[in-house]
């Protein structure tokens, strides 16, 4: 297993692209802000191709994940759906 270098963070708080690029998706913080449904990464915009999905609760926690490895590759760039008052910060390489 190896490490990413020049690992960057970027924030979002509304459905968009979250980064311009290439990148390896490393890590995420997700915050529901009290609305349960899904956070959609994808590869290549809104009807780019879905890499990673997670569900959220209502339960205002903050949920933090690295993921193992480089990650999960983004050859174009990410986007992120988020429910209303969701929040995403990423981790990427």
């Amino acid at each position: 297993m190896s490490t990413l270098t020049n690992v960057f963070a970027a924030h979002a708080d509304a459905t968009g692209e979250i980064y311009a690029g290439a990148a390896n998706l490393a890590g995420y913080q997700l915050a529901s802000g009290g609305t349960a449904g899904e956070i959609v990464f994808r590869d290549g915009g809104s009807g780019g191709t879905v890499l990673l999905t997670v569900n959220i609760t209502t339960n205002t926690a903050v949920i933090s994940t690295f993921l193992p490895g480089n990650g999960i590759r983004f050859t174009t760039d990410i986007y992120v759906t988020l429910p209303a008052s969701a929040a995403v910060t990423i981790f990427c390489g």
